[in-house]
């Protein structure tokens, strides 16, 4: 599992035109899945992801995580973020998990973010076109991989 996770002021995905999700400041995570994946690396991405201390304090230091400020996640499923484009110039996504497998990770990932955060987590529509928009708070940009 791959996280791009975007500490932001606002975001929000739009498919067919309509506005799937949105939020106001937060985290805008980018998540791809990986084959592999299970229901122990989403439990640890997902603590590390609302306990990651990139927003700031009062004295301006990244001491406070999104469950600290209150903030909201807005969740994107990408499989690209799982692309191989070491060799070639065509990208290889055989390291992206099948849609069949990808779909149920995600649900229950969102699921529990939700319930770690104690609110609802807006998100795209799995394996729709989407087009995503952010204001980017920093910038701050970070990538997490899970430990497997």
């Amino acid at each position: 599992m791959r996280l791009v996770i975007q500490r932001v002021s606002q975001a929000s995905v739009t498919v067919d035109g309509h506005i799937t999700g949105q939020i106001g400041p937060g985290l805008l995570v980018l998540a791809g899945f990986a084959p592999t994946d299970n229901s122990t690396s989403l439990a640890w991405m997902c603590r590390k992801l609302v306990q990651l201390r990139i927003f700031g304090d009062e004295n301006g230091q990244m001491n406070r995580s999104v469950q600290d400020i209150g903030g909201q996640v807005l969740v994107v499923s990408q499989f690209t973020l799982l692309a191989d484009a070491r060799k070639g110039n065509r990208p290889s996504y055989i390291g992206a998990a099948p849609p069949a497998v990808a779909e149920p990770l995600y649900e229950q990932f969102v699921a529990m973010v939700a319930a770690e955060l104690g609110q609802p987590v807006p998100t795209g529509i799995f394996g729709a076109d989407m087009k995503v928009s952010l204001l980017n708070d920093g910038p701050v940009t970070i990538v997490l991989d899970s430990p497997a």
